[in-house]
């Protein structure tokens, strides 16, 4: 369930993304390819941030300490420029429309995930 609520709420993002940024398309927005083309983003994001995104943080460790972690931003915009060659209907402009699509991305997912209520302990 916990998935679910996640893939929704990282869905609901990619929309408020493509919405705010110009240089970022999900496709026809007044059919369901939209909307199917926004939810398929988010899944393929979680994948590539899950199973990619530590091999990348792991070989440029020594790049990521040295420029105080901002090394990291590059890698989240090419996961994004590597999902946008996947899923078509999904278009990013260039690598600074990924680098933005990815910070907003970021930003609208944590206040999301605040109404979520997040992880609470279960009283037994």
């Amino acid at each position: 369930m916990k998935i679910l609520i996640r893939l929704i709420i990282s869905t609901i993002a990619v929309l408020v993304a493509d919405l705010l940024l110009s240089g970022v398309s999900l496709g026809d927005m007044s059919q369901t390819n939209g909307l199917l083309t926004a939810l398929l983003v988010a899944a393929v994001l979680g994948l590539l941030n899950a199973l990619l995104k530590p091999i990348l943080v792991l070989l440029t460790l020594p790049v990521t300490i040295l420029t105080l972690g901002l090394f990291l931003l590059v890698i989240n915009a090419g996961i994004v420029l590597i999902a946008a060659k996947l899923i078509d209907g999904f278009q990013v402009d260039s690598f600074w429309w990924a680098l933005g699509f990815s910070l907003l991305l970021s930003m609208v997912t944590s206040i999301l995930s605040a109404f979520d209520g997040g992880s609470k302990p279960r009283e037994e």
